[in-house]
């Protein structure tokens, strides 16, 4: 079934290679992606990202050496590389943080919060967020939360963020527990140039720091 092994040992440290460059901890990577190839970033607002187009360039010779290095089962096999490829990242990253992580570093995100804004009036607004934090270490975790806005949002237009004015929300996580977080706020405009009128945002972002350290999510 094997037909070269150095193909496939070269496979396999080419794909080591590609998940360390862009490896989704402790900080979302795709927060500023626009364009994206399997866990690589190509294009953000600023334009083409060179390391992640080398990454994708990788991962594709990659893939060539592996089919190279087999005598049959070609497209089984990239299946199953491509799953584990994807799966692999968030598997060691759940095994971290269940035995080694502490602090913010233990705190794990689904992605899956909302934010809904309505207009009170010209100046005011009124913030709703949902959203779900899990602390998987077997300590409290305290820290300060802040709203990022969506990359996507054009002239630099603010929405998440407009939460940070009634912030930074000082949080805490009892060890091993989810915590479902809402919160709530009027928030007064008068001073913000750009922001949006009203609307809803869905996978929502925000960044987490505990002292000196912080993390995206």
């Amino acid at each position: 079934m094997i037909k070269s092994k150095f193909a496939l040992i070269a496979s396999v440290i080419l794909l080591g290679i590609c998940m360390y460059l862009y490896f989704p901890f402790p900080n979302n990577v795709m927060l500023e992606a626009r364009s994206t190839f399997m866990s690589f970033p190509i294009r953000n607002q600023d334009g083409y990202i060179l390391l992640g187009i080398i990454g994708s360039v990788l991962f594709v010779i990659a893939m060539i050496l592996l089919v190279n290095g087999m005598k049959k089962y070609h497209f089984r096999t990239i299946i199953i590389v491509l799953i584990v490829y994807g799966l692999l990242p968030n598997l060691l990253i759940l095994i971290y943080q269940e035995t080694l992580a502490s602090g913010i570093t233990a705190i794990s995100y689904d992605g899956n919060g909302k934010c809904n804004f309505e207009s009170v009036s010209q100046d005011l607004l009124n913030g709703e967020c949902n959203f779900v934090l899990h602390n998987r270490s077997n300590e409290d975790v305290s820290f300060e939360l802040e709203f990022m806005d969506s990359f996507f949002m054009e002239d630099e237009v603010r929405m998440e963020s407009l939460m940070n004015l009634a912030g930074p929300y000082s949080i805490t996580i009892e060890a091993n527990r989810k915590k479902s977080i809402h919160l709530k706020k009027l928030l007064e405009l008068s001073d913000v140039p750009k922001h949006i009128e009203e609307g809803t945002s869905s996978d929502i972002h925000f960044k987490l720091m505990d002292g000196g350290t912080a993390r995206t999510l």
